[in-house]
């Protein structure tokens, strides 16, 4: 039986076997840029501290994970901050060297000598000094809270709270690394009598028109995507089954799949024998969900910042076709609903980035992850040739550091996601130009 997208997806990724749900976690079929350097996790940490100190430095520090996954994101800010005892934690690799504490971007190992890090990029992140008593350090003060539908990890550190509920009352930091991009959508596409739902067979993916879209979904598609100007019959040319281009290489170990920023999608379609078929040259998104997803976040923040970093879209800009994908294994395939695999379509940013707005009531900033990065001190410039002589060893792996950040700010891959920042009660002037 065919049902909307949206209540497809709700099964498919949250439902009792839900993919989101079971089994070891999206970790093992796609990679964020949570998983592609510690970089990420250093420039965040930046990012908490400023707003640390935007709050006054107070007793307690929310950071909460809103789609925490297995909980690596929370694990990493708690080793860096755990470890963060010296000056000087850098993410960038341009300049002289000098020494300092662990690299956000070199993870220590056991035993393994401190750390080069260069002069230019570092920026302490510890408290400043008073001139009264010693405040406690962000360690002492901080608090982690990790937002899953899943079973708690048996290993995640017992400083990390895990919970299915958006904590109320946030003084702090809300972070939403590729969350609102699963939040469940409905599909409609235009057809001669204007905006109709697309239902899917949440066993095989194929697709069939349904009724007309309700209201407030036509006001959000007339607001945020406008329907086309030449509208086609949605009763052409049917297609001929689940046609799909893979868009990725994947790994054989299964790890190889980001969900890219500006990827092609692997869209279903109806196979012959449905009685109609959605084939239109004008697909959309609904994203009124995320709209009210994200809007709801905001709204638990008391004081402090959220943070959306997700693959997306303006308007003006929007796909043609839609984004509807898929990622299991390592690698892109097609969006079948069936739990067995990811589902995802890009954001509508710029709609979300409202709908947050207005429950604030300030001013947010919408730029692409290469801008934010480097606005954070990760440059991915290389270190200098000089080093290689007097410490090959830290010259190999500033090196590697360098290329991780690139990774993480290539335009065409990882540097091309949106960071969404809406602060709360509080003046952060990076998030507010526009």
């Amino acid at each position: 039986m065919s049902i909307r997208w949206r209540d497809a997806m709700s099964r498919a990724l949250y439902g009792p076997n839900g993919f989101f749900v079971a089994g070891t976690g999206p970790a093992e079929h796609f990679r964020t840029s949570v998983h592609a350097s510690p970089a990420f996790a250093t420039a965040l940490l930046r990012l908490i501290y400023d707003v640390d100190a935007g709050l006054g430095h107070p007793s307690r520090l929310d950071v909460v994970d809103m789609g925490a996954g297995r909980g690596e994101l929370l694990r990493a800010l708690l080793r860096l901050v755990d470890s963060e005892g010296a000056a000087g934690l850098a993410v960038g690799v341009s300049g002289e060297p000098t020494r300092s504490g662990r690299s956000g971007l070199i993870p220590t190992r056991a035993g393994s000598p401190e750390t080069l890090t260069p002069t230019a990029s570092v920026r302490s992140l510890r408290d400043e000094p008073s001139s009264g008593a010693a405040r406690p350090s962000l360690a002492e003060r901080v608090h982690f809270t990790a937002v899953e539908y899943a079973s708690r990890p048996e290993n995640l550190p017992e400083e990390i709270t895990w919970t299915s509920e958006i904590p109320a009352e946030i003084n702090g930091v809300l972070l939403a690394t590729e969350w609102l991009d699963n939040v469940p959508l409905d599909v409609a596409v235009h057809t001669t009598d204007g905006w109709r739902y697309v239902l899917v067979d949440p066993e095989s993916g194929a697709e069939e028109i349904g009724e007309r879209v309700s209201p407030a979904d036509l006001d959000w598609l007339t607001t945020w995507w406008p329907s086309p100007t030449s509208p086609q019959s949605a009763a052409s040319e049917p297609d001929l089954g689940l046609t799909w281009t893979d868009a990725t290489t994947g790994s054989e170990s299964g790890f190889g799949a980001d969900r890219p920023a500006q990827g092609s999608s692997l869209t279903a379609r109806s196979r012959p024998g449905c009685p109609e078929t959605p084939h239109s040259d004008h697909r959309a998104e609904i994203g009124r969900s995320r709209d009210e997803a994200w809007a709801n976040a905001v709204r638990q923040i008391s004081r402090g910042l959220a943070v959306a970093v997700d693959y997306g879209h303006l308007s003006g800009d929007r796909p043609v076709d839609g984004t509807l994908t898929g990622y299991r294994g390592g690698r892109q395939v097609p969006p079948v609903p069936d739990g067995s695999s990811d589902v995802t379509a890009h954001v509508a940013m710029d709609s979300v980035a409202s709908a947050g707005s207005a429950v604030a009531r300030c001013a947010y900033s919408l730029v692409l992850q290469r801008e934010a990065l480097r606005g954070l001190g990760a440059d991915g410039g290389r270190p200098p040739l000089s080093l290689a002589g007097t410490d090959p060893a830290g010259y190999v792996r500033a090196l590697a550091a360098a290329s991780a950040v690139a990774e993480l700010t290539d335009p065409a891959g990882l540097g091309g996601h949106w960071w969404l920042r809406q602060p709360v009660g509080i003046p952060h002037e990076p998030a507010v130009a526009r």
